[in-house]
């Protein structure tokens, strides 16, 4: 049920700001360059299973409702299909080049950062094939 309580009054991925704010946020798997270069098969599993858990989510929200009936009251619980098939388009586990250049450029300009940060500085694009496709 829905009481109308609150309203997302902003939401950059849908154009909402400017152009360079739709990368400014997107969901990552962060682990150590350490982990990756130590134990790639864990690394690899991992980014196996969030694209899998993505595209189920994206072929069916009601999946979510399940996983969240052991997290939440039976209400809430039944809100998350809708938010996850509104953020469906969004359920994409590739990181781009021109998102890290839009992060990185946004972080320099509010001072959070010096210097450029290169797209194979910040992703393992080793396991590249195993998002894209």
């Amino acid at each position: 049920m829905k009481r109308g309580i609150a309203k997302i009054l902003l939401d950059v991925r849908r154009g909402d700001g400017p152009p360079a704010a739709r990368h400014w946020t997107f969901p990552a798997l962060v682990t150590t360059e350490r982990l990756v270069k130590e134990q790639p098969k864990i690394a690899a599993g991992a980014v196996r299973a969030i694209v899998k858990t993505q595209r189920a989510l994206r072929a069916d929200p009601q999946l979510a409702v399940k996983a969240a009936q052991r997290l939440f009251p039976a209400e809430e619980a039944s809100l998350i299909a809708y938010e996850v098939a509104h953020d469906a388009p969004f359920y994409d586990p590739t990181i781009t080049a021109e998102m890290i250049a839009c992060i990185s450029r946004f972080a320099r300009e509010i001072g959070a950062l010096e210097g450029e940060i290169r797209h194979d500085e910040l992703v393992a694009t080793q396991f590249a094939g195993l998002w894209q496709g």
